[in-house]
């Protein structure tokens, strides 16, 4: 077998995206310095992968401003349909490029918090106090199940939220996207239709290409999912799962309303699906905001939480509750494939969980949270700009921008002057349609020279 060269491989992954719309006609290539950053290749490796797109005539270059495709590089014909694995690499090009950060760029459209609102949570203390107790349970594998302790007060924290659950109907995991997986292998074959929401979670989307799964678009509206085009795919498909944001949905902020979570219960209890109740913005939003998951009591729903966002993305833990036939399942399948989650980050989660601190700590968070989200959305009224929804307080902002029909147009506008964005496309399914909003994190968006760029 002939080994690729470093160039070859990009030059093939790019060849790839362009085929399949990932980079449409007229898109501009990421910098040479991007590329690099992103893959952490030399600056050759990525101007001759690049020099190989413009000799195969699928890009040009623009003197002092970059790569850009050609026009009639995208065509292809559904022979050359990409392979599951194939489509999920899209995803990954995506999670790469969304998960650099270039020190000198407003990271706009970044999905987690600032740093310094979690500093507060003294991780060094909390690894300390772990080291000095019971450190010899961390030479050995944790329960399939995940440690006990922390289970029972993942209980506590659902009984909060008027989810009733035992500590037998918990998993954990690492981190909410470990939990999608785990749903993901356990309950889709390839060609099984699945329900996501549109604009939705991105990475979700990944997954279930790898998986070979038919995904049915659901739009997202300001008060939760589109139920008229939900019933429609219910009569004409038989999908076993719905992937659903109850609250603080990312990427719109918006939360679903009381009506139309009671109406999703009922669907899925009509049309035999369960409801994947992905919340792992819960610790932003008040205990008291709905979810379908408590409204069915885990009956035909999954409840799928995590610590990354409002603890450390770092510590890596999150979980699953259902039924406890369900939970002992997704156990046995976190097992055979990764024996067992981290027993040192759960127990630090534990300790937090524990303390006092924990629960100042979001008081806090959901403070600064409601202040920026106020500010942000004052500032887009200034500008002109319209928002999807107003909530109070949501980590995520909805927006389009006059006179913008393409948010990849705006992501290239604003990229020279120190801002970077999330464009709406890459929130969709079909990740090569046209798409004129963006998703705004709001700690960023009280920024003069934003508001004056925007203006302009």
């Amino acid at each position: 077998m002939v080994r690729l060269t470093l160039a070859q491989q990009l030059t093939a992954s790019l060849v790839e995206q362009i085929g399949n719309g990932t980079y449409r006609e007229g898109d501009r290539l990421p910098s040479l310095r991007e590329c690099m950053r992103l893959f952490g290749h030399s600056k050759n490796t990525v101007i001759n992968a690049y020099e190989a797109l413009a000799s195969q005539g699928l890009v040009e270059a623009r003197h002092g401003q970059g790569f850009f495709v050609r026009q009639g590089a995208t065509s292809h014909s559904e022979a050359d349909e990409p392979q599951p694995y194939a489509r999920a690499m899209d995803t990954v090009w995506l999670m790469r490029q969304q998960f650099v950060r270039e020190p000198s760029h407003s990271p706009l459209g970044e999905g987690f918090p600032p740093v310094d609102w979690l500093m507060d949570m003294r991780l060094d203390k909390f690894t300390r106090q772990i080291m000095r107790t019971g450190v010899n349970t961390l030479f050995r594998y944790g329960n399939r199940l995940g440690n006990a302790s922390l289970r029972q007060h993942l209980a506590q924290k659902l009984a909060s939220y008027s989810i009733s659950a035992s500590p037998r109907q918990i998993v954990t995991t690492h981190g909410a996207n470990h939990a999608l997986d785990l749903i993901i292998r356990r309950f889709i074959a390839h060609g099984d239709a699945v329900l996501v929401e549109d604009p939705g979670y991105y990475p979700l989307f990944g997954k279930l290409q790898l998986q070979g799964a038919q995904m049915l678009s659901v739009p997202r509206l300001a008060d939760g999912p589109d139920l008229q085009v939900l019933e429609q795919h219910l009569r004409t498909h038989t999908p076993k799962l719905f992937f659903i944001q109850s609250v603080g949905h990312n990427p719109t902020g918006s939360d679903i309303s009381p009506s139309k979570a009671h109406r999703l219960v009922q669907l899925a209890q009509q049309y035999n699906f369960i409801l994947v109740d992905d919340d792992a913005l819960a610790d932003f939003k008040p205990a008291s905001a709905i979810k379908v998951s408590a409204l069915d009591q885990l009956q035909r729903s999954l409840y799928v939480g995590s610590f990354s966002k409002s603890v450390s993305a770092a510590l890596r833990v999150g979980f699953i509750a259902g039924s406890k036939d369900i939970i002992d399942e997704l156990g046995d399948l976190k097992m055979l494939l990764h024996t067992s989650s981290s027993e040192f980050c759960e127990r630090v989660v534990d300790v937090i969980l524990t303390e006092g601190h924990f629960l100042r700590h979001l008081i806090r968070l959901q403070e600064r949270l409601k202040t920026a989200t106020s500010i942000g959305l004052q500032m887009l009224d200034e500008i002109g700009a319209q928002v999807l929804c107003r909530p109070e307080q949501s980590l995520y902002l909805w927006a389009r921008f006059a006179h913008i029909d393409d948010a990849k147009q705006l992501t290239r506008e604003l990229q020279p002057k120190g801002f970077m964005i999330a464009p709406g496309h890459i929130f969709s399914p079909e990740q090569s349609s046209i798409n004129p909003w963006t998703r705004l994190n709001v700690a960023y968006l009280n920024d003069p020279l934003l508001k004056a760029v925007l203006k302009d």
